[in-house]
């Protein structure tokens, strides 16, 4: 295998140069905001120079540490290992089988875009802290296909000895097969960009903005102000609200749709290859191998117009926790689906008979949100007499959502596959095969007893605390049946 010896981009010390800047983006806006404040004709040290050279120190730091990087970070192959050598004073060496490496990650940011440049992100089943193994800021194309065909070889190589046949030295498999699954159209694209909830995370920035300029906001002013607003009328207050949140919901928009633009999946041996972005170009490696679970999830306005999402529960890798719920299709009609998951997973059955909750189940899906919304109704009626008595029309989205919960709850078994399908606000399916699971919870209160009722919850590896779906309500016997059916896999592994 080549010891050539192979290093960064130099356009890798303004890629890493800009990372660093952006986390200082919040406190330099605070320092130079403050400065504004504090402004005065006379030049001062304490007020005009030394905000400024807190700003440099740090600006100037990330710059010289982003060049180090670039200098001294170099790689290479030798032994069927990726190794990677990076640090001035203190010399860093990553040598990483590449049987080992779970998948190949690429990012392309602007910069990279117009380089003809990637970041790849080397994946490993024992990464910590949402970290990728390796991450190579800036290489050629060219480059990166070259780490990914020797890591083919490599694995090809010890897959023909385990075998027994062989490859001969420098023989390298450059022909991988590429299968199309699903590319988004652009109607669609543009569904889940106005039916998306990154409205949510728009005003969250907002806020949190804010939060970090909350002791610079002349909050008594603001207050006057906003007392002589209140006087035009609450028509006027209801219109600039809706413009306001008409606003992000076009930011929101804006968002989704340069996140996901040319979305495609792509299989590739074992392999499922996702692809997204605009602005900045994704493109994320899924080892069949390492999916334990799938979950098709719909919305209440998406299920109407038959479209719904599909997550992908996987476990191992450097991925973030967010990452371990993988979004395989943001966005796809259902009548389309069923091919393309059979295609994918052939292993997952998706028509069954859905076994439900008893008639006697159905109140228990929303008495218990009687326990909070009580004291609310008593509250508003109390305090806002005679307005407040409106409160009690909550009791009917209440119990009418309770109702759609019970005739949505359901599991079923067919061979090795759990199947539980639920409901919060949107309805989720949950596909996961026996040897996935971690462990099945068998739940049952006093007044679920008395019904011969109880809940089962299952559990399967994904991030730190696992991915967990449960059936609510259910006939004791039904629950009982799940804990047999995975008891018997048990015995069945202990005998052999």
């Amino acid at each position: 295998m080549s010891k050539q010896i192979y290093k960064l981009h130099p356009i890798s010390t303004i890629i890493n140069f800009l990372k660093g800047l952006k986390e200082l983006i919040i406190p330099v806006a605070i320092i130079l905001f403050s400065r504004f404040l504090n402004r005065s004709e006379e030049l001062n040290f304490w007020t005009d120079l030394f905000p400024i050279l807190i700003i440099a120190i740090p600006v100037i730091y990330i710059l010289f540490s982003g060049i180090i990087k670039w200098w001294t970070f170099i790689y290479w192959f030798e032994n069927d290992e990726l190794r990677v050598e990076y640090g001035l004073f203190i010399k860093k060496k990553r040598y990483i089988p590449f049987e080992r490496i779970q998948s190949l990650n690429y990012k392309e940011g602007i910069f990279h875009q117009l380089f003809g440049l990637v970041q790849v992100m080397v994946e490993t089943a024992g990464s910590t802290n949402g970290k990728p193994e390796v991450e190579l800021t800036a290489i050629r194309k060219d480059a990166a296909r070259l780490i990914e065909v020797q890591m083919n070889h490599s694995k090809n190589q010890q897959r023909s000895i385990e075998l027994g046949s062989n490859i001969e030295d420098g023989e390298i498999v450059t022909e991988l097969s590429n299968e199309l699954v699903h590319k988004m159209p652009n109607n669609d694209l543009l569904v889940l960009a106005t039916t998306s909830n990154s409205i949510g995370v728009v005003l969250a920035g907002v806020a949190a903005v804010l939060g970090q300029f909350s002791e610079y906001i002349p909050y008594d002013l603001v207050f006057e102000e906003l007392r002589v607003f209140v006087q035009f009328g609450v028509i006027l207050i209801i219109l600039v609200i809706i413009v306001g949140l008409l606003l992000a919901w076009l930011l929101s928009i804006a968002i989704t749709f340069l996140s996901y633009y040319d979305f495609s999946v792509m299989k590739e041996s074992e392999k499922i290859i996702v692809t997204r972005g605009l602005l900045e170009k994704k493109k994320v490696t899924i080892p069949l191998n390492r999916v334990q679970a799938i979950k098709i999830v719909e919305n209440p306005i998406r299920q109407i117009f038959g479209y719904a999402s599909v997550i992908i529960e996987s476990a191992g890798g450097a991925i973030s926790e967010k990452e371990k719920k993988m979004t395989l299709f943001p966005l796809i009609r259902k009548k389309r689906l069923d091919p393309i998951l059979n295609d994918l997973f052939p292993h997952f059955a998706l028509d069954l008979n859905v076994t439900r909750p008893p008639k006697e189940a159905k109140a228990f899906f929303y008495r218990v949100d009687f326990i909070w919304l009580i004291p609310v109704i008593a509250l508003c009626s109390y305090f806002y007499y005679p307005f407040g008595l409106f409160s009690f029309l909550l009791i009917i989205p209440i119990i009418l959502l309770g109702i759609w919960q019970f005739k949505t709850t359901g599991y079923a078994i067919m061979g090795n596959q759990l199947t539980i399908i639920y409901r919060t606000i949107s309805r989720v399916t949950f596909l996961v095969e026996k040897k996935r699971i971690q462990v099945v919870v068998r739940k049952q209160s006093y007044f679920q007893k008395r019904k011969k009722l109880a809940s089962i919850q299952a559990t399967v590896m994904s991030g730190l605390t696992g991915a967990t779906a449960k059936a609510s309500n259910l006939n004791e016997e039904e629950a009982n049946i799940v804990l047999d059916w995975l008891e018997h896999e048990k015995k069945g592994h202990l005998e052999r």
